[in-house]
């Protein structure tokens, strides 16, 4: 049950909180820190149980949700499916640890747009979102996953609409408009998925092969998948299905089916199975995001408060790349090699572009949000290269970025908590006034840049060898994908330069007093937040292994499997 305590415990801690009595309003933080705290727990509970030489998936747990007959057109079956493998436990563990330190943050207060009561409203929706982005990375059936992305939305449209900056209500309906239109394409295909597969075993029972499910032994299933290929299964015995086990499997596509990978049936005079997969695909490119699809993100991270902030860059991003894995490459391995050399140009442009928009940038956090643009990037070009390196390496660098984005965002928030200004050229040498602040936001720009020693160099140097040895994709494209490193350098150094060196300290805000004793160094919460996010960057890139050992058998299963390596 260690999967369903991560989903369900926040929501249950979201209900509490939002009928909590007025009297217990003060005590909203210290529950949603419990709470955190305990998914953090479980997720290394998850971690132990995990068999990290297995390939396929663990700590299953399943239970029969809606059975609906639809006569001579089978049974629609949806299930309560959870489980985890070497691609999800990863970004379970890091989504753990960010919304935890997310918890930290908010400490600090709440923005209170609203009244008095708005802590308990803030906490309800924290956790809420806590809850469904675990199920994202924990759902196996397709219709869940979609249940939990499309909720998903709710509480972080509300988080940056009422919490946010001035422009925040332009920032949420956007993020809110564009996740939207993603949600809509993935899903189409979901539905197309869903009426074109069928499930072996569901299937065999309801043939006769077998009186119930445990009975279905992998003889049975390859019996029923030769029956449905060969037109020999009554339509009314089949029973269509969202589990994302079965629609990896292209044995268990209905012949002539829209998305039957074995038929070659058009819409509109295109190919119907890869308009799918372009639909999948920018569903999911808009959440990670990719340009062009990226302009929501500027806006978002600037309006949404720190907390806010930090749960977009460290976890809610990683769920587009976690799709591409998860859906888009599972479900259409023909698409992913046909299009290779589209989708890492795609990647190599959302490098350069996210790096000399940053690089453009007078505002600290839009600085950091287009570098988050480049750097997720790496993760496409990681996945397209269909290498085990380049597949590595993509899992690698979100849980990198997870960590480091969280960083470099609370660290804007530490500054701006202190001066309401965070515009890059009103500071210089802050060195002298905050030398602790100073160090760590060191540590966490030169791991950024790409630095050896820190997880930054590892995720790019994996997706960068995948891509070079790929077939499937020429050489100059790692060649300007690298330019992407250059130019982290450069608008992280120049940032650091401008902010912290110099010989003579400019007050960049107006005190009541005209005085700089604001700008004190790092509380003990801050310290609280940042040394652990400073400290896991610098452990993964010293130890890569501690996420390799866990991705590796999966995505060697998965690249055997669909024969593209």
């Amino acid at each position: 049950m260690i999967l369903s305590l991560l989903i369900f415990l926040p929501l249950a801690g979201s209900l509490l909180v939002a009928v909590l009595p007025e009297s217990w309003v003060a005590q909203c933080r210290w529950i949603a820190l419990i709470l955190t705290l305990g998914e953090v727990m479980l997720a290394g509970m998850a971690y132990v149980e995990f068999d990290k030489t297995s390939a396929g998936y663990q700590l299953l747990e399943q239970a029969n949700w809606i059975t609906l007959p639809l006569g001579g057109l089978g049974k629609a079956s949806i299930d309560y499916l959870v489980g985890v493998d070497g691609i999800s436990l990863p970004l379970v563990i890091l989504s753990a640890v960010v919304m935890l330190i997310g918890v930290i943050s908010s400490w600090a207060g709440v923005p209170h747009h609203l009244n008095r009561n708005a802590d308990r409203a803030y906490y309800s929706l924290y956790l809420l979102l806590t809850g469904t982005i675990m199920g994202c990375f924990v759902a196996l059936d397709f219709f869940l996953f979609f249940l939990f992305f499309e909720f998903m939305l709710l509480p972080m449209y509300f988080l940056i609409g009422l919490w946010g900056g001035p422009r925040r209500e332009y920032a949420s309906i956007k993020f809110f408009l564009y996740t939207l239109l993603g949600s809509l394409l993935i899903l189409l295909v979901m539905i197309g998925l869903y009426l074109s597969a069928m499930d072996p075993v569901s299937t065999a029972v309801a043939a006769g092969l077998a009186t119930s499910p445990l009975e279905v032994t992998g003889e049975m299933v390859r019996v029923v998948q030769s029956y449905l290929q060969s037109g020999q299964l009554n339509p009314a015995q089949i029973v269509h299905t969202f589990d994302m086990r079965y629609l990896a499997d292209g044995s268990n596509y209905l012949p002539n089916t829209f998305l039957n990978p074995a038929s070659e049936p058009t819409l509109l005079g295109l190919p119907a199975r890869m308009l799918a997969f372009w639909a999948i695909f920018i569903g999911f490119a808009i959440k990670l995001p990719i340009v062009p699809l990226h302009t929501w993100l500027p806006d978002a991270h600037v309006e949404a408060p720190t907390p806010v902030s930090v749960v977009l860059a460290g976890v809610l991003l990683k769920i587009g790349g976690y799709g591409f894995l998860r859906i888009v490459w599972n479900f259409f391995p023909d698409g992913a090699a046909e299009y290779a050399q589209i989708l890492a140009g795609l990647g190599v442009l959302s490098i350069v572009y996210g790096g000399l928009n940053a690089l453009a940038q007078t505002d600290l956090k839009k600085m950091i949000a287009y570098s988050s643009v480049s750097h997720m990037g790496f993760v496409l070009l990681g996945v397209a290269s269909l290498t085990a390196e380049g597949v590595n390496g993509a899992v690698y660098q979100m849980v990198s970025h997870g960590v480091l984005s969280a960083m470099l965002f609370l660290l804007a928030g530490v500054i701006y908590d202190r001066t309401h200004d965070r515009r890059i050229d009103s500071y210089r040498g802050l060195m002298q006034p905050m030398p602790k602040y100073t160090i760590l936001t060191a540590i966490a720009f030169f791991a950024s840049l790409g630095l050896p020693g820190f997880s930054g160099f590892v995720g790019e140097l994996f997706t960068l060898m995948g891509s070079f040895q790929s077939q499937w994709l020429p050489g100059w494209m790692t060649a300007v994908a690298t330019t992407g490193i250059l130019l982290a350098a450069t608008y992280f150094l120049w940032t650091f330069q401008r902010m912290f060196f110099g010989s003579t300290w400019i007050r960049p805000f107006d005190s009541p007093a005209g005085q700089t004793s604001s700008l004190a160094d790092l509380t003990t919460r801050e310290k609280l937040m940042l040394i652990p996010l400073g400290a896991m960057a610098l452990v993964l890139g010293l130890f890569p292994n501690l996420v390799f050992n866990l991705s590796n058998a999966t995505v060697s299963y998965w690249l055997t499997k669909f024969a593209v390596e």
